[in-house]
């Protein structure tokens, strides 16, 4: 088994976490690749195993049997441009802060990676969007697992998005900007703009504005298999475009074609974790702190 270790930063001591995760791949006869720049900063912090390997881009990781995200979402986001289609499962082992894609506790490593080894697991499989137009924005990263989000380009002036679905004129939104976010992606962004919580596998798409400037504009949901246009008006020349955490500038006479990703991501579950005892444990459903 070759299992290929993906990092950003660490605060603190974190890295010991790091050295537990090799110890166990070790231990288990796994074969290890890291991420070089990860490597560069935290190499010479561990103990390393006599043979590895290094990836850095995504045909680096022919072979490979899993990628483990360590650190927070952001950091698995970061991932995705490594795996792209090839279904290579993901494994994110939080650091960070909620972690809802990286589904696997610092105190939990231990247990998960034995598990793993034995092949007591199952692959979530999770959906992305495509910016189909305009090309060539980011390349060939114009995928996103959590959400396309269009912002006013550090003015006090309103944004206006108009949305067409298969063709059909949806709405006109005012406000700060708007959402277009996967399944995943509604336990991210959307959800803080007030978007609804969507299972992995329900095959939607949730279109919620930021900050509307007509109140009863709310979040909609939508088939996946739509295709999604978008025109954008207002004062300004220029507005901003992310896409997980790639960002850039659009032309307002730019038209925005967004429609379902033709491959997945397959992201690696415990078999005792599943997507509604996720929510329950990050958002403290059930819990009663008052006292």
């Amino acid at each position: 088994m070759k299992v290929a270790l993906f990092g950003k930063d660490f605060i603190g001591d974190q890295y010991i976490y790091l050295q537990q995760i090799i110890d166990e791949l070790v231990s288990n006869r796994v074969e290890i690749s890291f991420f070089e720049p990860f490597y560069r900063k935290y190499g010479s912090k561990l103990n390393l195993p006599k043979k590895y390997t290094f990836f850095n881009k995504h045909e680096d990781l022919q072979g490979t049997d899993m990628l483990f995200s360590i650190g927070g979402d952001g950091t698995l986001l970061d991932t995705v441009p490594f795996v792209r289609g090839s279904g290579i499962p993901i494994l994110g082992i939080n650091l960070g802060r909620l972690g809802f894609l990286s589904s696997i506790s610092k105190n939990e490593i231990k247990r998960a990676l034995l598990n793993i080894c034995k092949g007591e697991y199952y692959l979530d499989k999770r959906a992305l969007l495509q910016l189909e137009k305009p090309e060539g924005i980011y390349g060939d990263l114009n995928f996103a697992l959590n959400d396309l989000t269009i912002y006013r380009n550090n003015t006090t002036s309103l944004i206006v998005v108009h949305v067409y679905v298969d063709d059909l004129f949806l709405n006109s939104y005012w406000g700060d900007g708007l959402i277009i976010s996967t399944p995943t992606g509604s336990t991210a962004y959307s959800l803080s703009a007030g978007g609804p919580i969507v299972t992995p596998g329900s095959q939607n798409f949730v279109i919620a504005p930021i900050a509307s400037h007509n109140l009863t504009v709310r979040p909609i949901v939508i088939q996946d298999s739509s295709v999604i246009k978008i025109k954008i008006g207002g004062r300004e020349d220029k507005y901003l475009m992310t896409m997980d955490s790639r960002h850039s500038t659009i032309n307002r006479d730019e038209e925005l074609v967004i429609r379902r990703c033709d491959f997945e991501v397959n992201l690696v579950e415990p078999n005792n974790k599943d997507f509604f005892s996720t929510i329950r444990e990050k958002l403290y459903w059930g819990v009663d702190t008052r006292n």
